[in-house]
């Protein structure tokens, strides 16, 4: 009985608005840190576009940034034993994303 009453004691109840449920979308994501924190901006790229916009700031404590560090590498385990390894996508120098997507480039 004390147990259950723990387990209650211990639950938060989440919400989640219709605003943030319907997401935002990101395809690069830049990491700084102090001394205290992490910052990630998450960052929407547009191809042909010279300029990016942030979409998304998350400031972590150092611990936080290793919880979701951890949580995200379970589940890419998860995902690639299911639908098989994510392919690579590190370049020499840092994971920096290609700006023209892998596609054709336009001309007009």
């Amino acid at each position: 009985m004390n147990d259950s009453k723990n387990k209650t004691q211990n639950q938060i109840n989440i919400e989640l608005s219709e605003e943030v449920a319907q997401g935002t979308y990101s395809n690069l994501a830049v990491i700084t840190h102090s001394s205290s924190e992490f910052i990630v901006d998450f960052v929407r790229v547009m191809p042909g576009v010279p300029k990016a916009q942030v979409t998304s700031r998350i400031i972590l404590t150092p611990e936080h940034a290793k919880r979701l560090m951890l949580a995200l590498k379970d589940n890419i385990n998860k995902y690639e034993s299911i639908h098989g390894p994510i392919k690579n996508v590190e370049q020499s120098g840092g994971g920096i994303m290609p700006l023209n997507f892998g596609g054709p480039t336009a001309e007009a």
